[in-house]
């Protein structure tokens, strides 16, 4: 079992900026409002930040449209320290069917997943490294249901593929989550019931 601490990661990356002055940038993918709420409002102390909304695995397309739109309201009404800017792709569901192909009978939280995560992430890694950023990341590791040590594991590993840097992260911790659902009530955020592909929203149901 990966017991590494994420969060100490960052805290002694974000100390080490701090003391050198700095306010790197991130590029980072966010898949829905309420997973961005906290993340946003911690990190945005940091970094100027990107949003990247790139979901391919989400369905159907209303569902895509409306977490879209949802998070384009909390980015306008949340205050920041440092900015926060927006940029998505356009819906292509095609992206997500091909890459798990195969895996359709796999359990929630499983090898699907990782192909998920994977495929999400490699994108952000890749517009990362194209438009210069000092950092990518996302917001997917504050879900209790999302394995922090493989999204980690993958980051990492994209890091090394495309020459950009990975923030180490679990946010989740210090009650990260928990900060997540009040704000989501304080800017009256939509909550989906389920993570956001077919498989899950059949899980859930």
């Amino acid at each position: 079992m990966n017991r590494t601490n994420f969060q100490a990661q960052l805290d002694s990356l974000i100390e080490r900026n701090k003391e050198a002055g700095i306010t790197p940038s991130l590029f980072l993918h966010v898949c829905c409002a309420p997973c961005s709420s906290y993340v946003l409002e911690y990190l945005s102390e940091y970094f100027r930040i990107m949003v990247f909304y790139y979901n391919p695995n989400i369905s159907p397309e209303e569902e895509y449209l409306k977490r879209k739109a949802e998070l384009n309201r909390l980015i306008g009404e949340m205050p920041f320290k440092n900015p926060v800017s927006v940029v998505d792709c356009d819906y292509d569901s095609k992206v997500f069917f091909d890459s798990v192909k195969g895996l359709e009978q796999c359990p929630e939280g499983g090898e699907r997943c990782f192909v998920c995560y994977d495929l999400r992430l490699r994108k952000t890694a890749q517009v990362a490294k194209e438009m210069d950023f000092d950092y990518f990341a996302s917001t997917l590791s504050i879900s209790p249901l999302k394995n922090a040590a493989k999204l980690n594991e993958i980051g990492q590993k994209l890091a090394t593929e495309y020459n950009v840097k990975w923030l180490p992260n679990d946010f989740k911790k210090r009650e990260g989550y928990k900060r997540s659902i009040e704000l989501s009530r304080e800017y009256n955020l939509y909550r989906q019931d389920y993570c956001g592909c077919v498989f899950s929203k059949k899980a859930q149901e």
